[in-house]
């Protein structure tokens, strides 16, 4: 073992740590910025603090200065002493936006998130789901007796796709086949990019009652109500038969192994000759790379204090197919929607 006494950090990496710890707060900041629609009240054109805070119903010098960090975080600017404009990082938290962030803001800044993450050292030590210990129930189903908070939930996971959205119809020939089930498809953002790069396919998307809430609108929307059709179940008892190629984005990293095998298992049991299974997930390399952000090993964490899955590497995925009666048979990276990947499995 290295004498970690003999080495000698720097300004830099005291920097870097107060920056870590610091964290947290940031994340504060940004909730209060959607809670008080920020970017919403400052608009096109830089606007007084004083102002903003008059509109928001706040009080001027406090304003100031959450305008102040929210400027220092990158998301602001100031121009001159107290006047502000949105920077384009900002403008990620405007609503009305097709690229707004809000909805992933609000949620994953959301205490019934953050208070499992106080319990991360407990759940290090005994592999234990923090979240139940708190709550006295599984994150899932705490969200569904939540109608408002399972919305939020469902509006974030629809934003945090929509890049992947864009990207997968590139990276995957879908004109091959005729029909596609996304499994855990939510409010169908994902299968609908898809739809409408491929006007020839059809799709199912299956989620429980509460996950497709929002999907109808979503569909009518794209104009796919015609061609899409939704189907409420649990992925852990079946999922629909009748389609060639079966979808699921960040839905095995909710479940550890044993729960992410059955799910497999039933696109497996559905799966007709020639048919594909599509995973969407972030792969972990073999060792952390020097120049990795950290952000997937975070959600690894996240995954651990909450729900009990975990991020995986492409090793962790081969055997989770073969557990399943599948084969992977390639995994490509998507540069437009980092840090997600597509694998591609068929039957073994």
């Amino acid at each position: 073992m290295a004498n970690i006494r003999a080495l000698a950090p720097d300004m830099t990496d005291r920097e870097l740590l107060v920056r870590l710890v610091f964290g947290g707060m940031a994340a504060q900041t940004v909730r209060a910025a959607v809670r008080l629609r920020i970017v919403e009240l400052i608009g096109d054109t830089p606007r007084p603090a004083a102002d903003v805070a008059a509109d928001a119903g706040a009080e001027p010098q406090p304003m100031t200065r959450l305008l102040r960090a929210l400027a220092g975080l990158g998301l602001l600017r100031e121009h001159g002493f107290g006047t502000f404009a949105v920077a384009p990082a900002g403008l990620l938290l405007a609503p009305g936006r097709p690229d707004s962030l809000t909805s992933f803001v609000r949620m994953f800044t959301e205490p019934a998130i953050i208070r499992a993450w106080e319990h991360l050292d407990d759940s290090v030590r005994t592999g234990d789901v923090a979240f139940d210990t708190v709550f006295g129930t599984d994150f899932f189903s705490h969200l569904a007796r939540q109608p408002e908070l399972s919305g939020e939930f469902n509006a974030a996971m629809s934003q945090a796709t929509a890049e992947t959205a864009a990207a997968l119809p590139h990276a995957f020939d879908f004109g091959r086949f005729g029909s596609v089930t996304d499994v855990g498809g939510g409010d169908g953002t994902l299968l609908a990019g898809v739809l409408v790069a491929f006007p020839g396919l059809t799709g199912v998307v299956h989620d429980t009652s509460e996950g497709l809430a929002q999907a109808p609108e979503n569909l009518r929307r794209h104009g796919l109500t015609e061609r899409c059709s939704l189907i409420a179940g649990d992925f852990f008892r079946s999922v629909p038969e009748g389609s060639d190629l079966y979808l699921m984005k960040s839905i095995l990293h909710d479940w550890p192994d044993d729960r992410a095998v059955r799910i497999l298992r039933h696109c497996r049991a559905a799966l007709p000759p020639g048919g594909r299974v599509l995973i969407l997930e972030p792969v972990l390399p073999e060792i952390v790379r020097a120049d990795d952000d950290g952000s997937t090993y975070l959600s690894d964490l996240n995954m651990l204090v909450n729900v009990g899955g975990r991020e995986r590497t492409r090793k962790d995925f081969e055997a989770l197919c073969e557990a399943a009666g599948l084969s992977l048979t390639s995994v490509t990276p998507l540069p437009e929607a980092e840090p997600f990947s597509l694998l591609e499995a068929v039957a073994r």
